[in-house]
């Protein structure tokens, strides 16, 4: 457990004995992208903060291509973090692609969880034309995506990090983001990327059985508000809430959360 621990940076804070709350970030990032949030929710929760392996101060020797070439090898650790911290049943807030690692999480070891939220998810990010599905991207979006990826890292990173954070009116946030993909390892975020945008994980949403709560953003060019809608029509019982944020980070943009818009439960 202790390896699980030093593999992912696992970092754990706040009220001791209160209800767990673990933050998982999406491509490109590290624990840091809570930095903003987490002194919020410390005076309630006891909050555990972890780096995916690649990424941020994880042990970079245990990233191996065969295991995180997959969303499922995510979701592995994310149940072994929960596991190592051993505070029993956790709330698991997953951001982007890091919310359908959460969804296998689930999936896989409900008896893990005593709840799940859904930052920005994004289910696939491929439009569907075939059943009306709208993820945000075509295949050629896709594709120019990976390839630019594929050829100039760094550049990626200048020209993705304001599309992805929005609020041009505050460059501070897309160059903080810009610098997060900057210190990832080039050939990491090659694959990661890869799962990232070419995952769908439309089919597994159904498997959740845990209290969920899916928070969109208001204005989101990497997650329209049509991928929240069909996250929730997916997850039996869910919630569905809309933030006053703009961008694909407001734990960032907007760290306290107003919510514009609460969407009846599913049933």
């Amino acid at each position: 457990m202790s390896d699980v621990m030093s593999r992912n940076r696992v970092a754990v804070s706040g009220r001791t004995g209160a209800p767990v709350v673990v933050l998982a970030h999406g491509f490109g990032c590290d624990q840091g992208l809570w930095r903003l949030v987490v002194p919020l929710l410390e005076e309630r929760f006891t909050v555990v903060l972890f780096d995916h392996v690649g990424s941020g101060g994880s042990d970079l020797s245990a990233w191996e291509r065969g295991r995180y070439s997959t969303m499922e090898g995510y979701a592995e650790d994310v149940r072994e973090v929960c596991r190592a911290v051993g505070l029993g049943p956790v709330a698991l807030v997953g951001h982007s692609v890091a919310a359908m690692m959460g969804v296998l999480a689930v999936a896989a070891e409900p008896e893990l969880f005593q709840g799940l939220v859904l930052l920005a998810p994004s289910p696939c990010f491929l439009d569907d034309p075939a059943t009306g599905y709208r993820g945000g991207f075509n295949a050629a979006d896709i594709e120019e995506l990976l390839e630019s990826l594929d050829a100039n890292y760094l550049g990626w990173s200048g020209a993705m990090a304001p599309a992805i954070m929005g609020n041009p009116e505050r460059p501070e946030l897309a160059q903080e983001l810009e610098n997060s993909f900057c210190r990832t390892d080039p050939q990491i975020a090659r694959v990661f990327a890869r799962v990232t945008f070419l995952s769908d994980n439309r089919e597994d949403l159904s498997a959740v059985q845990v209290p969920t709560l899916v928070a969109q953003c208001s204005n989101d060019a990497i997650a329209p508000p049509e991928v929240g809608e069909f996250v929730h029509s997916r997850i039996a019982g869910s919630r569905l809430v809309t933030l006053t944020a703009t961008g694909h980070c407001p734990q960032l943009a907007a760290p306290r959360g107003d919510r514009r818009r609460d969407h009846r439960v599913r049933a």
